[in-house]
């Protein structure tokens, strides 16, 4: 058993074990109303909501959804942007004892269908403009009530609002049984899966969060920079319920726009930016274009995808902060490794385990031997942040959780100070801009086409993005495809984020005996 040497760096405060209460989400966010009910917990563009008023409106719309038949163990769809309208809604859910199931507003009608579908969901609060989507799939999903939402102009979503807030109901929660959270992710059959959060994992994952942060947080004075989507995990934790833990203000940009964003930093001066690889490129392009200093910051974070070192160590001139690059995945709410924000940081490492996590790399063709130092194996987490399972799929459930650790299908080693390394993916999801891809989507896609024999979906390297699509494909005999019309063919039924935007034809595909497509000689064709 290899000992655990990242514990002596656990310095300045920072705990090996902290005390995880017995608590759901909403009463974990009572104790922050009730401590800074004046205080700024939303800024959105011109608008500032203080925790009183947002509690306000939280219990009008809990009322609400609660007269119209939401009730305990019920799943509800957010399809939303960033705007004040997550958060009401979010909290709302939970204090009605429902689950909430995080879905991406980019979405197409197939890929809004299959989760609603498998999560069952009945209810649905949608952004304003995506009444078309909605519709598309409506009559076969079990919908029931569909609320459209804006914060920027009239909408249906304001009737809940005026509610009197008379028919909250105390709901009786289990904090480690009660799910609270549906986080869709990918599956070994590339089908999306939903990753069970449980109140205590993410009251677990807020609370280690804040302590291994400790030492440079303000509680009530900090203002976080919130442009990656609260859809996305490591938005909902480190942007929104982080926040409001530390009764702070969650300044909230609908999406990451770089003008919008460095505007808002000189006039709003926040304090601490949780963002992903191609908000600091584009950020750090603006500004050696337009030379200024960012220097409002006391902390900023990289998470979901690698941040390359030059970037880091470029931002940490702008900003004079401390970038902590750190991992999570979703069946883990998200964060489980973090470099510290004072002490010993190590360039292109994740860091160390968060408080009360624990961390191996085991052999990579059985997952039973644990690897000794500098040896690359699967990583391997366990802790209170690591999900009940994944939704209705008992198979997936057991490949992924194994005598109590969670096996990431991530390819890690770790040094002798106890920091660890990603060093490549098993599985063959693709991260772009922050996005997980899974190519088996787009291939189904892909073999719609009348046109196309044969494709395989790869990630390959790219400078912005971390990685961008490539699809190589073969077309039937005597067909002719273009570029162009692939991509039309794709962006019709993908996310555009989804859309392969590296197309190569070819005549053949690389097999091995049995007839599987090797995608490996693909990406090392792609990398020379």
């Amino acid at each position: 058993m290899v000992e655990r040497p990242w514990r002596k760096h656990y310095t300045n405060g920072m705990m090996e074990e902290i005390d995880i209460p017995h608590m759901s989400l909403p009463e974990l966010f009572r104790q922050s109303v009730e401590n800074y009910r004046n205080h700024v917990a939303i800024t959105y563009f011109d608008q500032e909501l203080t925790y009183g008023e947002l509690f306000k409106k939280i219990l009008s719309v809990a009322s609400a959804f609660c007269k119209q038949g939401l009730k305990k163990g019920d799943r509800i769809a957010l399809m939303l942007p960033n705007n004040p309208y997550y958060p009401i809604s979010y909290y709302a859910a939970l204090f009605c004892g429902a689950t909430v199931v995080q879905i991406n507003p980019m979405y197409k009608p197939e890929e809004l269908g299959y989760i609603l579908n498998d999560s069952g969901a009945a209810f649905i609060v949608a952004h304003l403009p995506l009444a078309p989507v909605i519709d598309a799939v409506k009559e076969n999903t079990k919908l029931k009530q569909v609320y459209l939402a804006s914060p920027d102009e009239p909408s249906p979503f304001d009737q809940l609002l005026q509610d009197e807030a008379d028919a909250v109901p105390n709901v009786s929660i289990d904090p480690k049984e009660d799910v609270a959270v549906l986080q869709y992710t990918g599956g070994t059959t590339g089908r999306s899966k939903g990753a069970m959060l449980t109140h205590y994992n993410l009251v677990a994952n807020t609370l280690q969060s804040a302590a291994f942060t400790a030492a440079v947080t303000e509680k009530g004075k900090e203002k976080v920079l919130t442009a990656s989507p609260l859809f996305h995990v490591y938005g909902m934790t480190s942007g929104m319920n982080l926040t409001f833990y530390n009764g702070g203000n969650m300044i909230l940009l609908p999406k990451f726009d770089v003008e919008q964003a460095v505007k808002t930093i000189m006039e709003l001066k926040p304090t601490s930016f949780p963002g992903v690889p191609t908000m600091y490129i584009a950020l750090l392009n603006y500004v050696k274009q337009h030379p200024m200093k960012l220097d409002s910051f006391k902390t900023c974070s990289s998470g979901s995808a690698p941040l390359p070192v030059e970037v880091l160590e470029q931002m940490k001139e702008i900003t004079g902060a401390p970038i902590a690059e750190g991992y999570g995945l979703s069946e883990a709410s998200p964060t489980t490794h973090r470099n510290p924000v004072i002490g010993l940081q190590k360039v292109g490492s994740i860091g160390i385990p968060f408080p009360n996590t624990d961390a191996k790399i085991f052999d990579s063709e059985n997952g039973k031997n644990e690897l000794g130092i500098g040896e690359v194996g699967e990583l391997a987490i366990k802790g209170p942040q690591v999900m009940k399972g994944y939704w209705k799929m008992p198979e997936e459930t057991k490949q992924a959780l194994r005598d109590g650790w969670l096996f990431t299908g991530d390819l890690a080693k770790m040094d002798e100070d106890g920091y660890f390394y990603i060093v490549g993916r098993k599985k063959e999801m693709i991260i772009a801009s922050g996005y997980n891809i899974y190519p088996v989507e787009i291939e189904d896609v892909l073999y719609e086409h009348p046109k196309v024999l044969e494709a395989a979906v790869i990630g390959v390297p790219h400078p912005y993005r971390g990685e961008t699509v490539k699809a190589v494909i073969v077309p039937r005999n005597g067909e002719s495809i273009s570029e162009e019309e692939i991509t039309s063919f794709c962006s019709e039924r993908l996310a555009a984020y989804k859309v392969p935007k590296m197309i190569e034809f070819r005549e053949e595909l690389p097999k091995s005996a049995v007839g599987k497509i090797l995608k490996r000689k693909l990406q090392e064709e792609s990398s020379t």
